[in-house]
């Protein structure tokens, strides 16, 4: 069913829209945590590294996917803000035909490079086997991890963020129950850990198309919908395309400073490993932000709104800088035990609760650049939230933990330091672009 954000309260709508979205961002996460955590109940360091590297190149694809798809849900949202039901439902089609295409070519293209990939990522040799087994079984699934995110971005576009809550709490209860059966029962260690992954993004699916196909969705499309328009994936590309390379250089910026903790030794690539999964879930609140600001906002800018689309943004960060604030703070003192959730290896507890609380800080400045990139792809100007990410991966992010490895080698602290300082950047490019913005709306 198509929500209406053009009225009423928009605080109310942020919690109307933002909250089922968290809950499913939440249960995404746990995928690759629960892969994480249960690997590390019944196997080693090597095995845990293995599945943190693996998962942390599935999450590179992920995001870059649900960053292309944001000019889907960008599209959509503007089609119905402004009552052009037609236009939404070319947006939808062409969204279908464009992302299965783009998942099959993905997907033979990375079985092919797995081992190049593995040792790109300088894995340990102790964790080379596994993170080759888990990226296989990963890759072949990526048809399904792709139809899942354009499915979601579908129903964001039409103002629904419950539908998709309700996809991935069936998914992500079947992975839990499948990672126990596969590594805890049967003893397959990685290869269960991605297979666990894999069949339960294909029943998330299976079920998303399922309450398609019952018509209970407001979605009527005909044959001439998947019919690709130069104007409608134009228009859905210029969008997604720089959201989605800005997520991957994102991603790519992990995986390197991944690569320097690698090359530190075991301990710390797994203690790298861990605190990247917990950030994670601890960027939930950021990352909901991101998305709900650019749905809201598509929806008023299609209905001519801008002071509204405006306000959802200014709602959005006062949101993200206080939950920053308290949970940054909160960390301080419990990093060592959230750590050691995942291993009981007094190594790795040490090192990951160095990072963790130098890292954490990124979670008041990224939650004020997220809502800003929301705002921008609204408008059609990703290419914003593209220059202030590269920049901050450029200038701070990969050179202060490239440092910071060098001259600290005994703690990951300011490593983890590296992240904050990154975001201050892009905070400040937001700010900027923003006043230009409005002088430009207001001319």
């Amino acid at each position: 069913m198509e929500k209406d954000l053009t009225s009423g309260s928009v605080l109310r709508n942020i919690a109307y829209f933002s909250l089922p979205y968290l809950l499913s961002y939440f249960l995404q996460t746990l995928y690759g945590m629960a892969d994480l955590f249960i690997i590390g109940q019944f196997d080693g360091v090597g095995d845990i590294t293995a599945v943190s590297i693996g998962s942390q190149v599935m999450h590179m694809l992920t995001v870059m996917v649900v960053g292309l798809a944001m000019g889907s849900t960008v599209s959509i949202g503007k089609a119905v803000g402004a009552k052009r039901q037609g236009d939404a439902m070319a947006a939808i089609g062409n969204t279908v035909t464009l992302f299965m295409g783009v998942s099959v070519a993905c997907m033979a293209a990375l079985l092919g490079l797995v081992g190049q990939i593995v040792s790109l990522m300088s894995t340990p040799k102790e964790a080379v086997a596994g993170a080759v087994t888990y990226l296989t079984i990963c890759f072949i699934g990526i048809p399904f991890i792709t139809a899942y995110n354009i499915i979601s971005a579908i129903f964001r576009g039409l103002g629904d963020s419950k539908s998709p809550m309700y996809f991935i709490a069936v998914s992500c209860g079947a992975n839990i129950a499948l990672d126990y059966l596969f590594i805890g029962m049967f003893g397959m260690g990685t290869a269960g850990a991605a297979l666990g992954t894999t069949i339960s993004q294909t029943v998330s699916v299976l079920l998303a198309l399922a309450v398609v196909l019952r018509k209970k969705t407001g979605i009527s499309l005909k044959r001439e919908n998947f019919k690709p328009q130069r104007e409608t994936m134009g228009q859905m590309l210029k969008i997604g395309v720089p959201v989605a390379l800005q997520d991957g250089f994102i991603q790519v910026a992990f995986i390197v400073i991944t690569v320097i903790a690698n090359r530190r030794g075991l301990n710390d690539a797994a203690a790298v490993g861990i605190v990247e999964k917990v950030i994670g879930v601890v960027f939930l609140v950021p990352s909901t932000m991101l998305s709900t600001v650019s749905a809201l906002s598509a929806q008023n800018i299609g209905a001519g709104k801008h002071g509204r689309a405006a306000l959802a943004l200014r709602y959005a960060i006062f949101i993200t800088v206080g939950y920053g604030l308290v949970v940054s703070v909160a960390v301080q003192f419990i990093a060592a035990p959230i750590v050691g959730m995942f291993t009981e290896d007094a190594a790795v507890i040490l090192l990951g609760g160095q990072y963790l609380k130098g890292y954490i800080w990124d979670c008041i400045f990224a939650g004020v650049h997220f809502s800003f990139s929301g705002y921008f792809c609204a408008y059609g100007m990703s290419g914003i939230s593209f220059l202030h990410n590269f920049l901050s991966i450029v200038c701070v992010r990969i050179p202060g933990a490239f440092l910071a490895s060098a001259y600290f080698t005994d703690t990951l602290f300011p490593m983890g330091l590296a992240a904050p300082g990154g975001s201050l950047l892009s905070v400040l490019v937001c700010v900027t672009a923003f006043l230009w913005m409005r002088r430009r709306l207001s001319s």
